[in-house]
């Protein structure tokens, strides 16, 4: 079994923007060598996470104006006593931190409308990393 490791940098705009980064995580694979085996895509932070959906203007709105409706700004939140961004670790903790696909015969397996994405939450432009291991044979 071999193991081979990756890091992505980028910088974010701030609240829910959304980051393609298929074709980056689909590069990496390519170039791991593993030809069966699976990749984790993880965010180091409590205000980051990765999501699969479709590619699609719309659609894309519809999801972040979802995620205000489910966990809205300003309600109160106890942890915005510190630092005012409470709705930025509730959305993150919801969509979670890493997505895990499959790797067989070289290529990454995804839906043909399921596009990779880094979320940003946190209330202000960030600096990013995402850690890609891919582990297989």
């Amino acid at each position: 079994m071999r193991v081979v490791r990756k890091e992505l940098h980028f910088s974010t705009r701030g609240e829910i923007d959304l980051v393609d980064i298929t074709h980056e995580v689909e590069r990496f694979v390519e170039e791991s060598g593993i030809t069966n085996g699976q990749v984790l895509i993880f965010v180091p932070g409590a205000t980051g996470a990765v999501i699969t959906i479709e590619h699609e203007s719309g659609l894309l709105e519809d999801f972040k104006r979802i995620l205000r409706e489910l966990v809205p700004r300003g309600q109160g939140y106890k942890h915005d006593l510190i630092d005012n961004n409470a709705h930025s670790h509730l959305r993150a903790s919801l969509l979670g931190p890493s997505l895990v696909l499959p790797i067989i015969d070289g290529e990454l397996i995804r839906g043909i409308w399921q596009q990779i994405f880094f979320v940003e939450l946190d209330v202000r432009p960030r600096k990013r990393k995402v850690i890609l291991q891919a582990i297989g044979e």
